[in-house]
């Protein structure tokens, strides 16, 4: 189980979104409920400077592990990778959000979370009432305009969807210099993640079965779940949405970040914060403060 430090004063839960799929998670607070979604390689901790805050300023925050990710199920893959499609993983969450109560709530997803928040907001447009995406730009656009600099510094976009087991067996051979390599490179404020927080992502990340499923996540991306965004190319999400991005990172120093999000949908707001792609860890207040302004704002302002 993850490290209790890491998330005091949050309650941990079990969900069994659908048959043998369990997903992880913790929850504190009370009020409106915001559900956060962790990216790659990434848990659900990786909102412990985050949310705290929410919490405090009266929403209730669950924060979960996607499936293949930290103490969740890791399922058979499935054909054409369906079972890490990110519509699979909406699925889980908004099971779960209804296990525990919330009929309708906000979510904020950060990397392969916003991937998943997206897809949900797309799906279940009756139960998401805003989202938030952090350092992401809709992935169809991000493979459409890919190019040299862009593949060469987000490299594993491209390693990571190989036929299996290719890239499982790379990284299984040296996997904490992997991780750490990952985790450093993306960072751009000195110290983040602690130490604290990279061992608990490579206690997940040595976990049977975890760096084939996360290789099905993005093979998942590249293949079934471009298919389900072109056949929703069309409808525009509905709610509102927030986009924050690191100015640092790859995303915002490559992207329009705001112009991306507005082709693809009809009630956009965001902006850069001077930091790199963990923004949730290099800059917690400021994710927060941008949150919880967001939020609480009327529709259609």
């Amino acid at each position: 189980m993850p490290a209790p430090d890491l998330m005091p004063g949050f309650s941990a839960f079990d969900i069994e979104a659908e048959p043998g799929v369990i997903i992880h998670g913790v929850r504190g607070g009370k009020g409106p409920p915001i559900l956060l979604l962790h990216g790659h390689p990434q848990t659900h901790v990786t909102w412990s400077e985050v949310a705290p805050r929410l919490v405090a300023a009266g929403d209730s925050v669950i924060a979960t592990a996607l499936r293949g990710d930290g103490d969740s199920s890791r399922p058979p893959d499935g054909e054409n990778h369906v079972a890490y499609s990110k519509r699979s993983m909406a699925r889980d969450q908004v099971a779960v959000m209804q296990g525990l109560g919330h009929r309708s709530f906000s979510v904020v997803g950060h990397d392969r979370g916003a991937r998943v928040a997206h897809r949900m907001a797309l799906d279940f447009t009756s139960q998401v009432e805003r989202v938030a995406v952090l350092d992401i730009a809709p992935t169809a656009t991000m493979y459409a305009r890919t190019n040299c600099a862009f593949a060469t510094r987000y490299f594993w976009w491209f390693f990571l969807i190989q036929r299996a087991p290719l890239p499982e067996r790379l990284i299984l051979g040296d996997l904490e210099f992997f991780l750490r390599s990952h985790l450093s490179g993306q960072s751009r404020t000195a110290g983040i993640p602690d130490e604290a927080h990279v061992r608990e992502y490579l206690r997940c990340y040595r976990a049977p079965g975890a760096v084939h499923a996360v290789c099905e996540d993005y093979r998942a991306a590249a293949s079934i779940d471009l298919e389900h965004d072109a056949a929703d190319s069309s409808r525009p999400l509905a709610c509102p949405l927030l986009a924050l991005w690191g100015m640092q990172g790859v995303v915002g120093q490559f992207f329009d970040v705001l112009a991306t999000w507005r082709a693809v949908a009809s009630d956009v707001d965001g902006r850069g914060l001077d930091c790199g792609h963990a923004l949730q860890e290099e800059a917690p207040r400021e994710t927060a403060d941008a949150l919880l302004e967001f939020l609480d704002r009327p529709r259609g302002r």
